[in-house]
């Protein structure tokens, strides 16, 4: 009994540090991309689980890295949105041919009717992922509350993890560009008739194996009931 309980509480107290890691990391300011590959357009949601040593958020600024040029923020109805952009050094050409010679730096929300330090919110921001595959891209972001402020701007030093800074900045890697056909559509490995045609495989082995599993009932059920027969 006396190692049945230590192995219970050792359980237990392992998944309340599992509990508490989990808490730490969901109290930073992140930023959770629906797509991550090169070149594709995604959806940036940033989330504010907290206010400042629990005052009640007032303005978020979030700075976009150098690899991009601009950002499309997604109506808010609690906040009001601008831009904050500067100029280029020199004009820089684009892919589809156009220069442009500023970009946007920044993108403040203000909110307007502050935040409750205990509930959260989300800001959602449409961007281009740069080519740039393997690289993490760093999104610095000032949080100002009524009273103080939070700079969510650290960057971990190589091969180290958010935990080991205080106040990370949001970040999310980049990976592989997936290949498309002239249309935009998914290689052709992944098309449709490859799909239909495994679920097509699959549809028959289900069947063959029902029909076996009622052939194995019937053939109890004749067994049996010789068995019982025989008996009387």
């Amino acid at each position: 009994m006396s190692r049945i309980l230590k192995s219970t509480l050792s359980v237990a107290g392992a998944g309340a540090l599992l509990l508490v890691g989990a808490a730490a990391a969901s109290a930073h300011v992140e930023v959770s991309p629906d797509v991550t590959s090169a070149k594709q357009y995604a959806l940036l949601t940033f989330s504010v689980p907290h206010g400042c040593a629990g005052q009640p958020t007032t303005k978020m600024t979030i700075t976009l890295p150098q690899e991009l040029d601009d950002a499309t923020p997604t109506v808010n109805p609690n906040w009001t949105i601008s831009k904050v952009t500067e100029k280029l050094p020199a004009p820089k050409k684009l892919e589809t041919g156009n220069s442009i010679t500023e970009r946007t730096k920044a993108i403040v929300y203000t909110a307007k009717t502050p935040l409750d330090p205990h509930q959260r919110d989300t800001m959602v921001l449409s961007v281009q992922v740069p080519d740039t595959a393997g690289k993490t891209l760093y999104f610095p972001t000032l949080q100002e509350c009524t009273t103080g402020s939070t700079n969510w701007d650290q960057i971990p030093a190589p091969g180290a993890d958010e935990e080991s800074v205080k106040s990370p900045a949001p970040s999310f890697t980049v990976t592989q560009a997936v290949a498309a056909s002239e249309h935009g559509a998914a290689t052709p490995e992944a098309a449709a008739p490859a799909s239909s045609t495994a679920d097509s495989g699959d549809a028959a082995r289900s069947w063959v194996g029902l029909g076996a599993g009622v052939a194995g009932l019937v053939l109890g059920g004749v067994a049996l009931m010789r068995v019982r027969r025989s008996a009387g």
